[in-house]
């Protein structure tokens, strides 16, 4: 007797390695604007954007022409940084054209992960110093050094040990700004702290952190993986705040939806890189042809259109028809970057099977496990915005 061929989910379960007892297991055919579809014709609106990956939306048809007219041309040749590829350069000359003059050189890798891994080295070689900080409650990745300056203790216990001389402070006390001494080779952090539960940053605070880190001559890395490329209401939230860090790290939304991250900083900075060792970083696939024409790409779009411009009055409609919900105890918003935060824990875990049943996809906060996620591509309209909070209302309903 012939045997019955697995199906997709089944080969999901058997050979895609899980992280999560419980994954949604979505059957996901395709994906346009806003809406993902699935296999048995449910349409799904995507609050979520891959976790702010998808700002310019699904199936651009730009961008999928840009990946299409380089897939013709070639996809990888050499290792990181040899050889001039077009993608790359055009790039970075628009991405350094949209930041602060001292930002004039893009160092490209494959995530935010190694975005971060590499700034911290980065740090390091340059002022000769080990010592490192970040907040509590921060995310910055789950390779071993990124997690290091994870502010989560329950996510890191497993893996340690970790980097020496790492500690952390609490976002928006100016008291702890005095940790930061001659010792510490550079504080990352988060601009508006995502995965915290959205916490925004009080009047006045990122630019007294700015001053200490000038004082000690502590280099300012700002993790914009999540907050880049307008998710909070300007391009990059160092504008929104005006701050200019020394080191830039992105991901996520850069790519246009292909994986692709970045450290941006000055010439001066990234040319330690150079010497003691040659080859300070290397990466394979950094900067990746395929990779770099999406992004340029979608870059192009944000710049052109009015997304960005129209992002925080969006995010007002969210958080005007969703705050009087008697269930609701919070809502934070930085842009299209909403946390929704419940009575309790258990509300936010039941709510999401609950959302995925009225067409809702979202997600929970790693360190904020009251609340549940709102951040969809950029593009999202009124009627879009409408359709989904009709259906969270509906959720939010049941679960009384």
């Amino acid at each position: 007797m012939q045997a019955v061929p697995y199906t997709l989910r089944e080969l999901f379960f058997k050979n895609i390695a899980q992280t999560s007892p419980s994954p949604l297991g979505l059957e996901i055919q395709r994906a346009e604007g806003v809406f993902l579809y699935t296999t048995d014709n449910r349409k799904i609106i995507d609050l979520v954007s891959g976790v702010c990956v998808s700002n310019t939306g699904h199936g651009n048809k730009e961008i999928i022409e840009s990946v299409e007219r380089q897939l013709h041309l070639h996809m990888h040749l050499m290792v990181y940084g040899e050889l001039i590829q077009s993608p790359q350069v055009e790039h970075a000359a628009l991405l350094t054209s949209t930041l602060p003059d001292t930002f004039d050189s893009v160092y490209y890798v494959n995530s935010g992960s190694e975005a971060n891994e590499a700034a911290m080295k980065l740090a390091k070689r340059v002022t000769g110093r080990r010592e490192m900080i970040s907040f509590y409650g921060s995310y910055h990745g789950s390779t071993h050094g990124a997690l290091s300056m994870m502010g989560n203790e329950e996510f890191k216990n497993s893996f340690r040990p970790l980097l020496p001389g790492v500690s952390h402070i609490r976002f928006n006390s100016f008291d702890d700004l005095s940790l930061i001494t001659e010792s510490c080779a550079c504080v990352i952090a988060e601009p508006v702290m995502a995965e915290a539960g959205v916490l925004s940053p009080q009047n006045g605070y990122l630019k007294a952190l700015r001053e200490r880190c000038t004082e000690t001559g502590t280099l300012l890395i700002f993790d914009e993986i999540q907050t880049g490329f307008g998710r909070t209401g300007t391009m990059f939230s160092l504008q929104k705040y005006e701050v200019v860090p020394d080191i830039l790290t992105l991901a996520k939304a850069l790519g246009g939806g292909m994986p692709l991250g970045a450290i941006v900083a000055s010439q001066d900075l990234m040319r330690a890189f150079q010497s003691s060792p040659v080859l300070g970083h290397i990466t394979t696939f950094g900067g990746h042809p395929v990779s770099c024409s999406a992004a340029l790409a979608s870059l192009k779009l944000l710049l052109r259109e009015d997304w960005v411009a129209r992002v925080n009055e969006k995010s007002a409609i969210f958080v005007e028809k969703l705050r009087e919900h008697k269930l609701v105890k919070e809502i934070r918003a930085e842009g299209l970057l909403i946390a929704v935060d419940l009575k309790d824990e258990n509300l936010a875990q039941k709510i999401m099977p609950i959302l995925i049943e009225e067409g809702v996809l979202s997600d929970w906060f790693l360190f904020c496990p009251t609340a549940f996620r709102i951040a969809p591509p950029l593009t999202i309209n009124y009627e879009e915005i409408i359709y989904s909070i009709e259906r969270i209302l509906r959720a939010l309903d049941r679960l009384q």
